[in-house]
């Protein structure tokens, strides 16, 4: 693709992302925090630890074996066939793409009937066309910015591509379905949104929240890891899981839960984004029982293979490096981020040690079902509307890492 028409289009979907976010509204209301464990005396210890208590505590921990499994298998799934739920989905990317680029303002004007509450969202908030209601062909708006982006070859053949990989949506759309009838489940009051299919231009945000009504899903990021401009866009190989039809599910739901669970992780140490990121997780586990953690965690199987295998042997290594209580945002992020590798436990090059960048994040949901377990009468509601303290809160899970 062009190169400057990439960067015009693409700037103008980041500004909508960053400088709006989502609108949505938490999904529940405020709920009692479940009982922890008294742990003042842990405190003392842990939040500024010693080398020496660390390695007695990481020897405790590895001593103790533990038979939990990353899925409780012996859990039964909800039955939500009393749910009534009528997904709305909407491909708002082929309808753009199907109208007449010489009569783009009458288009326009019928869309916008079918979207009275969406389409100027999108052309002036989303997209940055400035369109503003004149869907007049003679203004700039159509003339020059809605057009290009019509019928720039680039452009058009990337909607090609999109109606090849997806003529339809029906099989992600059933496994919205169950979702969402879980999330009503789960939170009886939850508003379903209708959901609009976009073409985004590689602009790598594959899903968001507008509002509580509204969530978009963009297609042109789920094309599978082969597609190959991709790269070309600087999308990472290690995000390959990540662009398959199959992960779809888990992008929706994530942005989902982020606009209703927002966290800051600004000067919080890592125990605490990996406690955060293990609720988001274990959020994601319930919804999607069915699905296997290596899409739910966006890893390769290898790198799900490896977490098992080695949990205590990492969970070690953040303990002797002393990290849990690290604020620094350069050494702590990127084993709660996307990345190639886990520096200090992988690499990027030893197939032996395929550790997946955000590790940390699957370590949190370990602690997370710990908590659980331990306290089996605390719903979800009740896990993710707590406000958490994260020393008390893996002092009262008593989690123990599986040993090697």
């Amino acid at each position: 693709m062009a190169e400057g028409n990439k960067a015009k289009q693409k700037s103008r979907g980041e500004q909508y992302i960053k400088c709006h976010g989502s609108r949505s509204r938490n999904i529940t209301g405020s709920l009692v925090e479940p009982r922890h464990f008294t742990c003042t005396e842990y405190r003392k210890k842990t939040i500024m630890p010693t080398r020496k208590n660390l390695f007695l505590f990481a020897a405790i921990a590895i001593a103790v074996s533990t038979l939990f499994s990353c899925k409780n298998d012996a859990e039964k799934k909800p039955d939500t066939s009393a749910v009534k739920l009528d997904l709305k989905t909407y491909r708002i990317d082929k309808e753009l793409f199907a109208l007449d680029t010489n009569h783009i303002g009458e288009g326009l004007q019928q869309l916008n009937v079918k979207y009275p509450d969406f389409l100027n969202f999108y052309l002036d908030t989303i997209m940055a066309f400035g369109v503003h209601g004149n869907y007049s062909d003679t203004t700039r708006a159509i003339r020059e910015s809605l057009h290009e982006y019509l019928t720039y070859k680039d452009y058009v053949n990337l909607e090609d591509t999109i109606n090849k990989y997806y003529p339809d949506t029906k099989d992600v759309e059933a496994q919205f379905t169950s979702g969402f009838k879980l999330m009503k489940y789960y939170f009886p009051a939850y508003h379903v949104p209708r959901i609009f299919y976009l073409n985004f231009i590689l602009t790598n945000h594959p899903s968001f929240v507008v509002d509580s009504n509204t969530v978009c899903v963009c297609l042109d990021m789920f094309l599978g890891p082969q597609f190959p401009y991709y790269a070309s866009v600087g999308v990472p190989d290690y995000m390959a899981p990540h662009l398959r039809k199959s992960y779809m599910p888990v992008s929706l739901f994530t942005s989902v839960y982020n606009a209703a669970f927002p966290f800051m992780p600004d000067d919080r140490p890592l125990l605490d984004q990996m406690i955060q990121k293990g609720k988001e997780k274990y959020f994601l586990h319930k919804i999607m029982p069915d699905m296997p953690d290596s899409l739910l965690f966006g890893f390769t199987q290898n790198q799900i293979n490896f977490c098992n295998k080695n949990e205590a042997q990492v969970y070690n290594f953040f303990i002797q490096q002393n990290l849990l209580f690290n604020k620094e945002t350069m050494k702590i992020t990127p084993y709660v981020n996307d990345g190639p590798f886990a520096k200090g436990i992988g690499s990027a090059t030893d197939p032996g040690k395929p550790t997946p960048g955000n590790i940390g994040s699957w370590m949190g949901y370990r602690i997370v079902s710990s908590y659980m377990a331990q306290y089996p009468k605390t719903t979800l509601k009740d896990l993710l509307n707590q406000r958490t303290d994260a020393a008390r809160f893996l002092d009262s899970a008593r989690y123990k890492p599986r040993p090697q």
